[in-house]
């Protein structure tokens, strides 16, 4: 039987062993790094973010949002924690958001969540010494379809300088016949409504488009479409293809500075790059 190209644990034989991985080094950071925990963003149960910080005084650091993958039903923010090590070095404030999952809340339910947690940050993250005009986001799998609406053309500018998208999905038609079918079932009005690909986005947001090299095909497709959209209206974009990296050994990068994602998440917060 053919693999499913949309079902990482077909295609990553030691997925389990770097989920426990990454699960073991957010739990390290949340040990060691200073922060501020289990922050509500808004009413519903999930809506809990977790802020961490770099050393020293706490005024007029950079901002850089992550939001996790898992397919809109799996993990917790606490499972990411370790992204905040690179964001912390590269001096910024990390904001790590969580959000309700699939089945039980639909499409439109998450990515409002996601609105709402940027919002809390816009309007809350200077008490924390942040700089709300050098906000700049990243989402892994789900997470970056997700992180896209962070950054959408809107009546007023999204303020996001820059996203850094990783194993990004920005066609959801495909996954509705995926393996996800039976557990989320997508509906063809939800692939229609948030669908990146189908939606305007902020020109001024400098976008990094990241796949790994052993990723399934439409993951390349889907990240070479996206990309090429984008350029089209306007967006700066850079496209990297990661070298020996799956859709898991790429995100675990994320948390780890000296590594291609880990480099290019820092500097991507140190600056714009383009």
């Amino acid at each position: 039987m053919q693999k499913d190209p949309f079902r990482t644990r077909d295609h990553v034989a030691d997925f389990d062993d770097i989920v426990a991985d990454i699960v073991a080094r957010s739990a390290t950071t949340r040990a060691t790094l200073p922060m501020v925990a289990d922050v509500a963003y808004g009413n519903g149960e999930a809506e809990r973010l977790d802020l961490f910080f770099p050393p020293g005084e706490r005024r007029n650091l950079p901002v850089h949002i992550f939001i996790h993958g898992g397919y809109w039903r799996m993990f917790s923010r606490s499972d990411y924690s370790y992204v905040a090590n690179t964001v912390t070095q590269a001096g910024a404030i990390a904001v790590i958001v969580d959000y309700a999952l699939m089945p039980e809340f639909r499409m439109a339910a998450i990515v409002e969540q996601v609105r709402r947690a940027k919002q809390w940050v816009m309007d809350n993250i200077v008490d924390h010494g942040g700089d709300r005009g050098r906000i700049s986001v990243s989402g892994h799998s789900a997470g970056a379809h997700l992180a896209t609406f962070l950054f959408e053309k809107a009546p007023m500018p999204s303020r996001i300088h820059a996203a850094l998208l990783l194993g990004g999905l920005y066609d959801l038609k495909p996954l509705q016949k995926s393996f996800l079918e039976p557990l989320i079932g997508i509906t063809d009005e939800e692939a229609a409504a948030f669908t990146p690909t189908m939606r305007q986005h902020d020109p001024k947001t400098a976008v990094i488009i990241l796949v790994g090299d052993q990723e399934t095909p439409p993951f390349h497709q889907q990240a070479a479409d996206f990309g090429t959209l984008l350029r089209a209206r306007g967006h700066g974009v850079r496209d990297l293809c990661l070298n020996d990296r799956n859709h898991m050994t790429s995100v675990r990068d994320l948390g780890i500075i000296g590594t291609q994602v880990g480099d290019c998440l820092m500097q991507m917060i140190e600056t714009t790059l383009f």
